[in-house]
Formats: structure tokens, sequence, C-alpha cells
């Protein structure tokens, strides 16, 4: 089965700048809403739901710049979202559905209600009302030339206590003029199995265009909106990495990549799929939220590899242990290094960085020890590529990798009288035969030393200029040992094109700080060397 977007035959309506936002830690601002509409419409959605204009200042003001042509949409139709009219009101007076249409959206999505629990106790009004409310609010829009698509709240519960009641209220949207009627698991309770079954009832039971719209608190999200896709829904709703209220909602990636790649239906632009990782991301750094490592598709950790038995598959065929060829989503397979690895972990790895360690078995077995001896100590490469790089190299050269010979390192931490912190570092070596001793000054001491060894170097290596600091992460390894536990220090660097992470471990934190340092800098010298 394969959809044609052009047909208009299935609807991918991405909901993440409305009920996304309702994420805990997430604030849009316009520029946000406006730099991600770019974003999913590049992807290639259909729809794309923009906020509620009329309820929030922010969204109104959204909705403005998109009229005046901020963001030109090249694949998307952009969406505002909205009520249907208050019981009581007459639709022409109701403020709310008013400025559904002042935004000028060209599509209209309005919740509505179908469940008798929530007419009758939270709109408090009858359940002929609320049909009422229903029809009018669509005819209205409808007749104003907007496209209409209803989400019908709770609908999955409201069908558990009155299924009659939530069939009516799709038909009567149907027959006011509705496009979709949407069936909402809004509480996210539901799995598959009951969602497949409802969904096929009530297209049964009508001529409506059904689509679905799930939230994850079952874990279920995902799933529940592929199960409703089988049984006939030709509209899903979804957001950008699962963003949402409490557990959030279906996600936006998960959910087309499965719909391509597993059920075979194509409902974005040629090509999109392998946007998705840049996508993903992108988005997640304009939520200041970290990328989800371990996400369907999309995380850095989807397609790594970590035993040494899934390494030796790897080698001779990759898609012995991965559902799909990587670059199709456009991630990259990876082996991480750690105690399990065996030869063929250290020799795929290696390739992946760039070497070629089929005709040195000495070298692989030479690391295989290594990998094992230093991560029995608390060592971790999985997450210290540049680290496990230099340990590479000195095994493949035989000696070890020396851009400077280090005599002694020391740190001052001093508070003075009127309460603050300083810290001092001095660091003495040599480089090219000549004995260099340098200071430096820092906010704290794995600071200062950092300031100290490029001071150091810095007049033979211009280049360390460049070099910054950007993430440094402390664990301690033995909780039990208290102050005295043995240290592992992360330290992430860039040189303003290319990142790189280091790792060291001792039983003093600035010694494991000065460890990691100390290969982030020779990380650095050699890429400068090898550009």
């Amino acid at each position: 089965m394969r959809y044609s977007r052009v047909s208009d035959a299935f609807h991918v309506y991405d909901t993440t700048l409305r009920d996304g936002a309702q994420r805990e830690g997430i604030t849009y601002s316009v520029e946000d809403k406006l730099a991600v509409t770019k974003l999913l419409d590049d992807f290639g959605v259909g729809f794309i739901e923009g906020g509620w204009p009329g309820a929030l200042p922010k969204d109104t003001e959204f909705f403005a710049r998109m009229a005046k042509g901020d963001v030109v949409l090249k694949n998307a139709k952009l969406v505002a979202f909205g009520a249907t009219r208050k019981a009581g009101v007459a639709v022409e007076d109701d403020a709310q559905v008013r400025a559904l249409v002042d935004s000028q959206a060209p599509v209209i999505t309005l919740v509505a209600k179908s469940d008798v629990w929530h007419v009758e106790q939270a709109l408090k009004t009858t359940l002929e009302e609320n049909l009422s409310m229903i029809s009018d609010t669509v005819a209205f829009l409808v007749n104003l030339g907007r496209r209409v698509f209803v989400d019908f709240e709770h609908f999955f519960d409201g069908y558990k206590h009155d299924p009659d009641y939530g069939v009516k209220a799709v038909q009567t949207a149907m027959a006011a003029g509705a496009d979709v009627a949407v069936l909402c698991d809004t509480n996210g309770g539901m799995l598959p199995s009951g969602i497949h079954a409802i969904v096929t009832d009530v297209l049964a039971r009508t001529d409506a265009r059904l689509g679905i719209h799930c939230q994850d608190d079952t874990g279920c999200a995902i799933a529940n909106s592929l199960a409703a896709v089988e049984a006939g829904a030709t509209h899903v709703q979804c957001t950008a990495n699962g963003y949402g209220e409490r557990t959030g909602n279906a996600d936006l990636f998960s959910v087309v990549a499965n719909l391509e790649l597993k059920m075979g239906m194509q409902i974005l632009p040629t090509g999109a799929l392998k946007e998705m990782v840049r996508v993903s991301h992108a988005i997640a750094e304009i939520a200041n939220l970290p990328p989800n490592t371990h996400q369907p598709y999309v995380g850095t950790s989807s397609f790594a590899h970590k035993a040494g038995l899934h390494a030796s598959a790897l080698k001779v065929n990759s898609d012995l242990y991965n559902h799909i060829d990587a670059s199709e989503v456009g991630n990259d397979m990876r082996v991480l290094v750690t105690e399990m690895a065996g030869r063929a972990s250290i020799e795929l790895k290696g390739k992946e960085l760039g070497y070629d360690l089929t005709e040195n078995p000495v070298a692989i077995t030479k690391v295989v020890e290594q990998v094992k001896n230093l991560e029995a100590k608390g060592w971790s490469f999985e997450a210290a590529d540049a680290s496990f790089e230099l340990l590479l190299q000195a095994a493949i050269s035989g000696n070890p990798v020396n851009k400077f010979l280090v005599e002694s390192w020391r740190t001052i931490v001093e508070q003075r009288e009127d309460g603050t912190v300083v810290s001092e570092a001095t660091v003495k070596l040599r480089t090219d035969g000549e004995r260099i001793i340098a200071t430096g000054e820092g906010n704290g001491p794995v600071n200062a030393l950092d300031n100290a060894l490029r001071a150091a170097l810095v007049q033979r290596y211009p280049e360390l200029a460049n070099l910054e600091l950007v993430d440094y992460k402390v664990r301690i390894l033995d909780g039990g040992q208290g102050t005295g536990a043995v240290t592992r220090v992360l330290i992430e660097t860039t040189d303003k094109t290319r990142r790189w992470d280091t790792v060291g471990v001792h039983e003093n934190v600035i010694a494991a700080s000065w460890l990691a340092l100390e290969d982030a800098i020779t990380y650095g010298l050699l890429n400068v060397e090898n550009r």
C-alpha cells in the first residue's frame, strides 16, 4: 500500500508547537516557533499546527508573522487550533472562534467532546447542546472557506462509557462539513489491540475519514498510532521527538519511519527520511533539551553495538544486527569500545575512525588487552573516541602519542578574605627540546590547568587558541569510598569545526581531569597536523 502526499490520501500532521509545547521544561518563543516550522516544512510533513490563536498572545503573534510571510511553506499547510463555540453562545459571537478566523490559517482543528462524562461534568451542558456546538462551529468555518479537522478529545475513554454517542459526534462533525474526525487517546491509557478494534468499529458505522492522536502514558503511543493506521485511519498526529504533556505524544520520527520503512507507505517527499536525525536534533536544540541518545531511528545509540558477538557478526554483514541501514534515516552505525570488546569490535571501531587494522593483528591484540585492563580500573572509552584513538595510534606505531612531555603540574585554590575564590596552576613541560614553565588562573583548578597548559604551548602551537572546553562531567565510580573514591572525568573539546571527547580516571579528581585534559589537547594538535 503506497500513498501519495500529492493526492492528499494520507496526512502526516505535526502538533509540536501546540501539544508538544505542553511538555514540562519547554517554552518556545515566537522566533523558536518560526524556526521549528521551517524545519518541519523542509522535512515534508503535510500539516503544521502552530498553536491556539486568541488563547495565547504568543500564538496570536506567531500566526500574524506567518500571515506576513516570515516563513513561506513549501510542503505543509498551516493549522490553527481552537475549540468549538461555548455552550449557549452563538458561533458568530464567540471571540475564540473569531480569533481562529483572524489567524488566516487555511486549516482549523477544533477540539470537541465525545465522552458523555466530559460533556456533563466538564462542559456542564447537555449532550444535544454539545452536538450543536460541534455542528455550528464546523459549518461556520467551512462556510468561510476553511478546511476543518475535529479532534475528539477522550474519544476512546468515552467510547467505553457510551460508544453510540461518540459515533454520533463523529457523524455530526462530518455532516457539517468536517474533513477529518480525529480520535484522541487523550489520557494515553489505550493499548494497540483496543485502538485497532475501536477504529475498525467507527469506520464500519460511519463514512468518516478518521485520524488518530495518541499520548504515551502506557508507552504505546507509536504502536497505537500504527494500529489505527492498520485499521484504516489515514491521518496521524505526532510531535517531534515525542514531546508533549506528561510522558509525551507519538514521536513523529518513529511513526513516519515505521510507516515508510516497515509498512511500505510513501507519505513524505522522496529523501526526507535521510533528514530525520538532523531535524530531530535541531528541534531538540531549539527546545533547549538534549537529544535522546536512545530514541529509535534518530538517537546516537540507535545503531550502536557494544557486545563483541555483535561486532563479529557485523564485520561479516552489517544487516545481521541492524533492522535497517542506518543511512536510510540519516544516522550512522557505531561500534562501542568497552570491556566487552573483542578483536572484531576493535577492527570495526578502527575502520570507523579511519584506520585499516586488517593487516595488523598485533595492534588489535594490544588494544583489546589495554581496553579490558583499563576498563577494569574504571576507564570508559565508549563515550571518549578521542582517547581511544590516541590509544589506537600508540598501538599501531609502538610509541605513545606525545606532542609534549609533562614534568609536573600543580594547582592552588585560595579563598581570600573577601570571599573570592581564585585558582592558580603551574605546568612544567618539554616540547621540541625546550623546557617551558607556565602559569594560569581560572575559576576552578581544572580551568586554571587548562589555561596554564595552553599558555605553555600556544607559542609553539598557535592553533590552540581556537580550542575550547565545552563540557566537563565527573562521575564517582565507587560511592562507598566517599571523597576518596575513584573518579572518572569526561571532557568535550571543540576547535569550532569539530568536537571530541576524552577520558581520565584517578583517585584524585584533579588528576583525572588532567589526564582527560592532556588527551584533549594532544588530540587537538593532531587534528591540526592532519588537516
